[in-house]
């Protein structure tokens, strides 16, 4: 069926439409992006810290976490500058970088964290937005400013000895060998845990969770399940990540949180694509963020806003704002876009442009659920471009659970039971949302909105849409959702556009290759579904009204 789409896609009309609609509504999204925040750069003396003056061997044998942080010690107690990691395969624990450092690795560097548990201490950090007890990170650092990380070689974080692995996820004869290395398997036989420790507190409900009732001796019976994050800088300012590569990070690949003024540019991250957890990089209460010119192949979602997980996070109360994203490309991920679901601090001043999604699960990919709370806003998206994008091209779903965005073969899931439940601190709000010029070559659906009843999501503008999928426009508990300059090419078009529960949804200027029903109306809370410009007649069927729906709630002008 994907051949199918993609081949309709390349048709005269569709390549005609994309000319046509690409002109238009530039003057709407240059001002949403005029006044984009500033970011401070960072500023370091010439001086220069080799880490072999300080005892660092490069035979891939020889553990030098202390020369390396010697090194750094020394430089910044001078007032700073460049610790430098040559040539050569560096063993190395964790790393601390200070305040007036610049740790640059040459090209043919490779940073490698070791895989000896023994070396990572436990300590109280921050997992998936709650506080909770990890190993150390192998690159960390708290409360420094003007601090980086640049140059052209490699960081490994040595993840493949800390994750769990999915039995789906791999070929039989990889499955094989990882039976064979050891670990423990899920009483199923599905999952591979890499000891029994780490089995045994995935049947916790957050066993690293940092409570008064747990002991050391508690975190240390569970060491190996509490996986670091492969670099977690915590409360700094005027950070620069840049021209290195960070791959097979334990957890979470990169990492900023609660920091300002952060600037990632020209960064590769690259994990498997089975990585459990393993994002790209999650800015968590974030503010004053650049990433430009990167590059993200990773298992998990790629590029991710964060700000806190439920009460803990409500109770920080730090939104990750002022961020531009732009001129990046994201391979495998869960999401090429990400906020949430650990959105609970909001989410603000977002500005996403000219970024490329190469078969990620979903494109555009905006989640959260009840208990949540947090309020995601001003989010200003443009000129995007997606290729064979495995579930929906753009998402908005406020009944996250937990899962991988597409199941796996064979996998059963139930659609989440639809009650109205009163608006608390705990419920989550997204509103004002502003997407425009997407061209995406294939996906299983269009575009997928879906609220909560008591709190519909609202203000949300879809300009310039080229898109060809499977399915077309899924509407669910919205308000003020407005699709303007629309091409579609789908292959199941039963219904094009689905709308439940709708108030003010407007369409102006759909244009579409056939459908058999043009559109479906569920639900007795529907106001004001109105369309221009669109045509009708190619419908096999106009419309289909369904529990509870009023035809006076859809007006349909050509």
């Amino acid at each position: 069926m994907r051949k199918i789409v993609s081949t309709i896609f390349t048709t005269t009309l569709f390549i005609t439409s994309l000319t046509a609609l690409a002109q238009m509504n530039k003057q709407k999204a240059a001002y949403s992006f005029s006044n984009l925040p500033v970011i401070a750069k960072t500023s370091f003396k010439a001086d220069t810290f080799n880490i072999i003056k300080y005892g660092a061997k490069n035979d891939g044998i020889t553990l030098n976490s202390k020369a390396i942080n010697d090194a750094i010690i020394a430089c910044n107690k001078k007032g700073g500058g460049v610790v430098l990691v040559p040539k050569g395969m560096w063993l190395t624990g964790p790393i601390e970088l200070k305040s007036n450092v610049n740790l640059h690795l040459q090209k043919n560097a490779i940073l490698q964290f070791t895989k000896d548990f023994n070396q990572y201490p436990l300590v109280a950090s921050n997992w998936e937005g709650l506080p909770q007890m990890r190993n150390q990170s192998p690159l960390w650092s708290t409360n420094q400013t003007n601090i980086a990380i640049t140059g052209f070689g490699i960081i490994d974080g040595a993840g493949e000895v800390w994750r769990m692995v999915k039995k789906d996820k791999l070929t039989e004869s990889q499955w094989s060998k990882l039976i064979a290395s050891g670990g423990v398997l899920s009483d199923d036989k599905k999952s591979w845990y890499p000891s029994e420790a780490f089995f045994k507190a995935t049947k916790m409900k957050n066993a690293g969770e940092i409570t008064p009732d747990k002991t050391p001796e508690f975190y240390n019976s569970i060491k190996t399940f509490l996986r670091p994050n492969l670099l977690v800088f915590t409360s700094c300012k005027t950070i620069l990540l840049e021209g290195v590569t960070f791959q097979n990070s334990p957890a979470w690949n990169l990492h900023p949180l609660m920091c300002e003024d952060l600037t990632v540019r020209n960064v590769y991250v690259k994990n498997p694509w089975y990585a459990q957890n393993g994002d790209g990089i999650d800015l968590e209460s974030c503010k004053n963020v650049l990433i430009e010119g990167s590059t993200f192949d990773v298992g998990d979602d790629g590029i991710c806003i964060k700000s806190g997980r439920d009460a803990a996070g409500r109770k920080r109360g730090m939104p990750t704002e002022n961020v531009i994203i732009r001129n990046s490309t994201v391979y495998h991920a869960h999401g090429g876009f990400v906020i949430g679901s650990e959105m609970s601090g909001g989410a603000k001043n977002i500005f996403v442009s000219d970024c490329s999604f190469i078969g990620t699960d979903i494109g555009l990919r905006f989640k959260t659920t009840r208990g949540r709370g947090g309020v995601v806003e001003k989010i200003f998206v443009k000129n995007i471009n997606m290729k064979d994008i495995v579930g929906e091209a753009i998402l908005f779903d406020m009944y996250y659970a937990a899962v991988d965005p597409v199941p796996l073969k064979g996998e059963k899931r139930d659609a989440p039971k639809v009650e109205l439940l009163p608006v608390t601190e705990e419920t989550p709000i997204f509103r004002d949302f502003h997407i425009t010029d997407v061209v995406c070559d294939g996906a299983s659906k269009a575009v997928f909105i879906r609220g909560l009843p008591e709190l519909s999501i609202s203000n949300i503008t879809l300009d310039n849409l080229n898109i060809a999928a499977n399915e077309g426009i899924d509407i669910q508990e919205a308000k003020n959702v407005s699709l303007n300059n629309v091409n579609l090419i789908v292959a199941n078009s039963n219904p094009l556009i689905n709308i439940q529960n709708g108030n003010v949804i407007n369409f102006k200027n759909i244009n579409y290759n056939a459908a058999q029903l043009l559109f479906r109306i569920a639900g007795d809370r529907n106001s004001a579904i109105k369309t221009s410009g669109l045509d009708a007649t190619k419908a096999k069927s106009k419309t289909e009204f369904l529990a509870g729906a009023d035809e006076k709630t859809l007006q349909i002008n050509k």
